[in-house]
């Protein structure tokens, strides 16, 4: 199917990070079944954000930053399928940046990303390694409070990307989703816009969607891309 397509999307979650040993959030050993003093989806929140930012940032440099991954078996092919001219964007609800990290160049990351963090005074731009390095609430040379360039929980998606997003999917011949349970709203709604006949699912467990697509492979999606001869 993908050697007779010429407009590839892939739309990919956590699950394309968990085997480059970045945790998730909803599976048995992800975030959410961990114990914190608040549950990490109310410390991921802007209003946890806003109300208590020494915290935010203690959870956020120790479970949010990694540093040292790599690329997993899945980024590396992806990006091999771009350079190939067949898929044409990478649209991610991941932060970690490791498709850019593999090769990858048309990436759309709906949920922002790590290594983008803003002065909200200057503007001025830090990498990750600088907030991981820092003590406490991280400021920048002009005084300013830093905030990473992430969606927390009560925030909006961008809209210019959302309907780049949008419009990708919309036109594609194939849409191969991946690591993703599709829980996550509205970016997991974007699945309804894709108008073709080849909607490839490749999770470990079930979602919402599978009753629309062509194919579902219910497997590692490293292993799975792995075999695709590009």
């Amino acid at each position: 199917m993908i050697s007779s397509c010429g407009n590839i999307v892939f739309f990919g979650g956590a699950g394309v990070s968990t085997e480059s040993g970045i945790p998730d959030f909803r599976s048995a050993e992800g975030l959410f079944r961990q114990q914190y003093p608040y549950p990490p989806e109310t410390i991921l929140s802007r209003d946890f954000f806003d109300a208590r930012t020494r915290d935010f940032f203690d959870f956020y440099r120790e479970k949010m930053i990694y540093l040292d991954a790599r690329p997993g078996k899945a980024h590396i092919k992806l990006a091999e399928l771009e350079k190939s001219g067949r898929l044409k964007t990478v649209i991610t609800q991941n932060i970690d940046g490791l498709h850019q990290k593999a090769g990858s160049k048309n990436v759309l990351e709906l949920h922002g990303s790590v290594h983008r963090n803003i002065c909200r005074e200057c503007l001025k731009v830090y990498d990750a390694a600088y907030i991981f390095k820092s003590k406490g609430i991280p400021v920048c040379i002009c005084g300013g409070q830093i905030k990473p360039d992430v969606v927390l929980y009560g925030e909006p998606l961008d809209s210019p990307v959302c309907e780049t997003a949008m419009r990708y999917i919309e036109k594609a011949d194939m849409l191969i989703v991946g690591g993703t349970s599709l829980a996550v709203y509205p970016a997991a709604g974007f699945i309804s816009c894709y108008r073709g006949n080849k909607l490839i699912l490749i999770n470990k467990t079930p979602t919402p969607y599978d009753h629309a697509a062509s194919h579902i492979i219910n497997d590692s999606i490293g292993e799975v891309l792995e075999d695709i001869v590009v």
